[in-house]
């Protein structure tokens, strides 16, 4: 029986095992998508305990503890200590066999400090002691020194088109020597279907881009002066959360009418919505084209699907699910349009629903140009799908209806500073399939193509994002 977790962890073959020990593990972490708190890293924040760096704000952890019959105080209550939540969390990994919360747990233990031992009602007073000694007094364990301990040498945030983006401005300021950088997340400048909300985020850009946004016009204008400023900042990439791809057929008449209802306070129909957003799409995209920068599309999350908590929580808070919707056709059209015009820019495509994965694969082909090597892009597998079955499958997928050599690799989309394992365990199944195949017969691994499959790791866990981004 092989022990849990030890060096070669899910590495099968001594092939798997040379490729990630000497050619995977050292690379440094590009993390071109998360969701960090940059004033955390400007301030070099100092976590309280293990519960607040560990449990504050993880839905993923509160999500496995209600299933596990933990009531909602000992998740995000106010009214109960932090080691009343360690304790829960510790009571309830034991029942995350076979979840990747399990491996991640571990995972996190073991790089961040050193912990070989099972987290479990046994051993959690001893493991939270250790863990709360370390983050209070060891300067290697506040925000920053933990992205150092990874071998971060890049992150990019995600911040609202509103942003003053000064806590940016800080982290370069003092000299800090990973890149922190802004990404673009404009979906509210696109969420219509409240009308109240939509015409006060309306009244705080004009406020932010000193216009008067008095028509669509306007408004278009205050998003341009905004994302010029994010450019200023060093802002190359954009970031879209999307239900499904928009692409209905509008005119600028149309889209001056309904901008116009709903900063007015009326609802607006099915059709006006997806107008709309099919508008704001296209121009996002043509702005990111004209500025050199990146668009990335996270699509197929239905949000907040339970309303009393919903409005006890707020969203974010682990009331989602995987949704489905058919959007190839509109995908298709939408890159369609800014191919045809010659604006389609660097682009990464990204789907929460496993059924989509084949049709995600092809999609790419469509609009490779050979400008660039894998100009558009798969995301790797995220949310639900960052675990073991779910990156094997995205990289099975497009190792056969594309180019896995490629690929620009894995990211976290946390707001944790503990996540950066998930790099870890991205990197040892990528070469454990490597491994697998080149021990099977499947890929020659001798002279020229030893050398191409060692560099194909190092490309993917690196490389590729550097030159990519």
């Amino acid at each position: 029986m092989k022990s849990f977790m030890d060096e070669n962890f899910l590495l099968q073959t001594a092939t798997a095992q040379d490729l990630y020990h000497h050619h995977a593990a050292s690379q440094p972490i590009i993390d071109y998508h998360c969701h960090l708190d940059p004033a955390m890293i400007a301030a070099d924040y100092r976590f309280r305990s293990i519960t607040e760096l560990w449990l504050g704000g993880d839905h993923y952890k509160w999500r496995a503890m209600r299933t596990n019959g933990v009531p909602e105080r000992l998740c995000t209550g106010t009214d109960t200590t932090d080691w009343e939540k360690f304790e829960a969390w510790a009571a309830t990994v034991p029942y995350t066999f076979r979840n990747p919360l399990y491996h991640w747990t571990h995972l996190e233990l073991k790089t961040a400090f050193g912990i070989n031992e099972r987290l479990n009602p046994d051993t959690a007073r001893k493991i939270y002691d250790i863990c709360n000694d370390r983050l209070q007094h060891a300067p290697q364990f506040t925000a920053r020194g933990l992205m150092r301990r990874y071998g971060v040498e890049m992150v990019c945030t995600t911040d609202d088109p509103v942003d003053d983006l000064h806590h940016h401005r800080a982290i370069r300021e003092s000299g800090f020597e990973i890149g922190v950088r802004p990404a673009w997340r404009p979906d509210k400048a696109m969420a219509v279907e409240s009308p109240e909300a939509f015409a006060a985020y309306v009244r705080r850009l004009g406020e932010v881009a000193d216009i008067d946004i008095s028509t669509f016009g306007d408004f278009i204008d205050a998003l341009q002066r905004r994302h010029d400023f994010f450019h200023s900042e060093g802002c190359r990439l954009s970031d879209h959360g999307l239900e499904e791809f928009y692409a209905e057929p509008y005119t600028d008449t149309e889209i001056a009418i309904i901008f116009n209802k709903v900063v007015g306070g009326e609802m607006l129909d099915r059709k006006e919505v997806r107008k709309f957003k099919s508008a704001m799409l296209y121009i996002f995209a043509v702005q990111d084209y004209e500025a050199g920068w990146v668009q990335q599309y996270h699509y197929g999350a239905l949000r907040n699907n339970n309303s009393r908590m919903m409005a006890q929580l707020g969203p974010d808070t682990g009331f989602d699910s995987i949704g489905q919707w058919s959007t190839a056709h509109s995908m298709a059209r939408f890159l369609d349009q800014l191919d045809y015009e010659g604006r389609l820019t660097k682009t990464i495509l990204y789907n929460l629903n496993p059924a989509d994965n084949e049709m995600v694969a092809t999609m790419l082909g469509n609009f490779q140009d050979g400008s660039v090597a894998g100009k558009i892009q798969w995301g790797s597998g995220w949310w639900f799908l960052d675990q073991k079955d779910g990156m094997e499958r995205q990289m099975n997928a497009l190792s056969l209806l594309g180019l896995l050599s490629r690929f620009v690799g894995m990211l976290t989309d946390s707001r944790s500073f503990l996540s950066y394992p998930r790099h870890e365990y991205f990197r040892r199944t990528l070469c454990n399939l490597l491994g697998n195949d080149v021990e099977q017969g499947l890929i020659p691994f001798t002279g020229y193509e030893e050398q191409r499959v060692r560099a194909m790791v190092e490309d993917i866990c690196y490389r590729n994002a550097k030159t990519y981004f």
